[in-house]
C-alpha cells in the first residue's frame, strides 16, 4: 500500500475518534471513510488494535516534529525553549492523544495500546515500527530535553554548561508539562518560561 494510502486511513481513524469513543469506531467506517475495502485496512494494520498502536505513533511522531519545528526557529535559546514550550502545552491542548501520551492519561474515549512492544509479523514497515515500544510521558521528557541540548549546545561548550543547560531544558519541558494539566493564567506558557529564566539564565 502506498504511504498516501496508510496516511488517509489513519486520518480516518483521528476524524472517527474525534466523533465517538475508541470502542465505538468500526473498522468498516474507517476503511468505508478512507475509500478502501476493509481487507486492504486488515492488511495494513492487520487489527483494530494494530490501527490503534499506528495512530499513537504518528501523532507521536508528529508532536516530536513539532518540537524540531520549534527548535529550529530563528533566535536565542531562551526563545528557541519557549518556542518548544509553547508547541508542547498548544499541541496537548488541540490533540487528545498527545495529551494522553505526554500525560499517561488515558481517559476510556482514547485508545490505549500497551507502550512495551507488541509481537509483530506485520510485512508493513510502518507497521512493525508502530507494533514496537511507544513512549512514555518520561521518554517525551528525556527526548526533548536532550534534542533541545543537542541544537542549543554552543560549539566547544564545558561540561558543567552543557549540564546546567540540560537542568534548563528539562525545566522547560516539565513546565510546559504543567501547563497541559493546569493552563496558566495571564502571560501564558511564554511568561512561566521567561519568569524561570529570570532566576535561572540559560
Amino acid at each position: 500500500m502506498m504511504p498516501a494510502a496508510r496516511e488517509s486511513l489513519l486520518d480516518a481513524a483521528f476524524t472517527a475518534l474525534a466523533r465517538r469513543p475508541w470502542s465505538a469506531v468500526r473498522m468498516v467506517d474507517v476503511a468505508a471513510a478512507a475509500g478502501v475495502s476493509r481487507q486492504t485496512l486488515y492488511n495494513e494494520f492487520g487489527s483494530k488494535d494494530g490501527l490503534a498502536r499506528a495512530l499513537v505513533r504518528r501523532e507521536a511522531d508528529g508532536y516530536l516534529a513539532g518540537v524540531e519545528r520549534a527548535l529550529a526557529t530563528q533566535g536565542d535559546p531562551r526563545d528557541r525553549l519557549t518556542a518548544t514550550a509553547e508547541w508542547t502545552a498548544s499541541a496537548a491542548r488541540d490533540n487528545a492523544l498527545v495529551r494522553a501520551l505526554l500525560t499517561g492519561c488515558w481517559s476510556e474515549r482514547l485508545p490505549s495500546p500497551a507502550l512495551t512492544a507488541v509481537p509483530s509479523g506485520s510485512p508493513v514497515p510502518a507497521q512493525r515500527r508502530a507494533d514496537g515500544p511507544l513512549p512514555s510521558p518520561g521518554d517525551f521528557v528525556a527526548f526533548v530535553r536532550d534534542r533541545a541540548v543537542a541544537v542549543l549546545t554552543a560549539p566547544g561548550a564545558a561540561r558543567s554548561d552543557s549540564a546546567e543547560l540540560a537542568r534548563s531544558c528539562e525545566l522547560v519541558v516539565r513546565l510546559a508539562l504543567s501547563c497541559v494539566a493546569a493552563p496558566p493564567g495571564e502571560g501564558g506558557v511564554a511568561g512561566l518560561v521567561d519568569s524561570l529564566f529570570r532566576r535561572q539564565p540559560v
